[in-house]
């Protein structure tokens, strides 16, 4: 019944089970955790609940002290089995939800993870889903799957929501704990019971909404909005860059306004798991409805395109040196798809060297938050930033502006830099600089 269920949450003797233990589902884990509940994370990575269970973090924004104390206690532990959702009062789905190859939805994550809880689900659950994806996922795959295969019925035997995950890796203000929740359940009691739940837990305060499908397009909205005014703001460097208009003091203009502007910064593209993938979930199931959502798609174009513009202007700076790409040193400045954080998710970055090494450049990379990765069956290895590497690499291309970098110091020592972050604006001598 759901005033057991409500007595359970709001006491705290609730079991609390997060499935997909990554961005998100690791600190929500620890924060439900710090809250009083015993948690059960599950994942199907062998890796990641070794980790877990040693106390050791593998999120940034996840303190190792914090983690090993609540899994000392018996707060928080981890496992790859299923089964362990029998014991689950309530049950939070945070696995990936990709685009395919053809930049469709790819469900097969949250496909597996339904059928898994489906099996283990128990009468008096709360199931609720965190991660982005198209609106009606929850009422049109989630629900049918649970009551088919469980043989219980939505919103009298369990309880179903949907309440989207917003995390900003390496944000400073802004953590899982403090960021207001939006929950949108199948019904009354599903509403109440999963913000009773989140309450709980975290200090941002709880959004209710009237339905899953609102609290899967708001998620949508939110990632759209920015897709579509970085896009706008990508375009305006394009056009400035031609007319010999340095667009970062335009910017710098406009945001003087006190109503009515937003500031959005261009950049060699975007990245991360949200932006560049949710908008095209909204696009895909658009189409059920004869409808084109072309600002969208214009949008997602534009940016996609960027770190094709950022090698057609390192094409014209080395030609302006007499230098062919071809055999070229490029020094690649932050390979993190935003600043001093360590996710290379969908880095525009990656995107750059790819191009520049199918035109013969030599490619190194220096980044202090992620020592070493592979792109593409290619390793590569961060470069330490000493005199002898900025002064053989004929241009040094900043694609991350991370904090911690010493800019004055490759300002002074590199040839010739091409910034495509802004990241040296504060440097007065600029002769070896070059904006996007």
């Amino acid at each position: 019944m759901k005033s057991e269920l409500l007595n359970k949450i709001e006491g705290r003797s609730a079991v609390v089970s997060v499935v997909g233990l990554g961005y998100v589902g690791l600190p929500l884990a620890l924060e439900i955790s710090k809250a009083g509940y015993r948690v059960i994370g599950i994942d199907v990575n062998d890796r990641i609940i070794a980790k877990v269970n040693a106390g050791n973090s593998y999120i940034g924004d996840v303190e190792d002290t914090e983690l090993s104390a609540q899994v000392k206690k018996g707060q928080l532990h981890a496992t790859s089995d299923f089964g362990a959702l029998r014991t689950a009062d309530c049950i939070i789905i945070c696995v990936p939800t990709p685009l395919d190859m053809n930049k469709q939805p790819d469900m097969s994550f949250i496909k597996s993870a339904i059928d898994s809880v489906a099996k283990y689900l128990r009468r008096d659950t709360l199931v609720v889903l965190e991660s982005t994806t198209y609106p009606g996922t929850t009422e049109e795959l989630l629900k049918p799957v649970l009551e088919r295969q469980s043989g219980l019925e939505c919103e009298k035997d369990f309880f179903l929501a949907f309440s989207p995950e917003r995390v900003d890796p390496g944000n400073g203000v802004f953590k899982t704990k403090n960021t207001p929740k939006v929950v949108g359940g199948m019904g009354k009691d599903s509403t109440e019971l999963a913000a009773a739940l989140y309450g709980n837990v975290l200090e941002g305060g709880i959004f209710q909404v009237s339905s899953p499908i609102v609290a899967e397009m708001e998620k949508i909205l939110e990632n759209t909005y920015r897709n579509i005014n970085i896009a706008l703001i990508n375009e305006m460097a394009i056009i400035c860059e031609q007319m010999k208009i340095n667009i970062w003091e335009v910017i710098d203009a406009a945001r003087t306004k006190p109503y009515g502007f937003q500031a959005f910064y261009p950049g060699p593209g975007i990245g991360g798991h949200c932006i560049p993938l949710d908008p095209f979930y909204l696009t895909w199931k658009a189409r059920e409805y004869d409808y084109h959502t072309r600002l969208i798609e214009l949008s997602g174009e534009i940016n996609e395109y960027m770190p094709q513009y950022v090698v057609e202007r390192i094409y014209r700076i080395l030609n302006r040196f007499r230098k062919p790409i071809n055999g070229s040193e490029v020094l690649i400045l932050g390979i993190a798809y935003k600043p001093d954080v360590a996710d290379y998710r969908e880095s525009p970055a990656l995107k750059v060297i790819e191009l520049l090494e199918e035109q013969g450049a030599r490619i190194s990379y220096h980044d202090p938050y992620i020592p070493d990765l592979e792109h593409k069956n290619k390793r590569y290895v961060s470069k330490t930033l000493t005199v002898e590497v900025l002064r053989q690499s004929e241009l040094v291309v900043i694609t991350t502006p991370h904090k911690c970098v010493d800019y004055a110091f490759v300002q002074k020592n590199s040839p010739f830099i091409f910034d495509t972050k802004n990241a040296m604006r504060d440097l007065e001598d600029r002769s070896n600089i070059e904006l996007l």
